[in-house]
């Protein structure tokens, strides 16, 4: 097996942080009330999906592939981010203590992720 590139250590490392953020369980969270006011909750699911299909895209940038591919294999990984985001939900909703589905959570994964592909193809794909 080759060794994993560099450049993909930040994006492992996010997906492994985010799903232990995803995976804690519920009494591990602040009951603070002006925090839904704001959809505190909504706001970090579209920075950590963002981030998370930002940092994906960059590793796979630097594999040096064409601009076609690079713009299938951007659309791929915000898909799958976005397919992450949504079986974390099914995953608290059944697995975790204190945590259910929320669909909110799963439309903030996705404007996350389409948040991180648009910033990751008007950043590194030339026209």
């Amino acid at each position: 097996m080759d060794k994993i590139k560099p450049s993909f250590i930040p994006a492992i490392g996010w997906f492994i942080l985010s799903a232990i953020l995803l995976t804690l369980p519920g009494s591990s969270f602040p009951k603070e009330d002006w925090l839904g006011k704001i959809w505190f909750d909504k706001w970090v699911h579209i920075g950590m999906f963002a981030l998370l299909t930002f940092l994906w895209c960059w590793a796979f940038l630097r594999l040096r592939k064409s601009q076609e591919t690079l713009k299938k294999v951007f659309m791929l990984t915000a898909m799958t981010a976005f397919l992450y985001g949504v079986g974390i939900e099914f995953v608290q909703k059944f697995l975790i203590p204190n945590r259910s589905f929320d669909l909110g959570d799963i439309l903030a994964d996705g404007a996350g992720c389409a948040l991180g592909l648009i910033f990751s193809r008007r950043r590194y794909i030339k026209k």
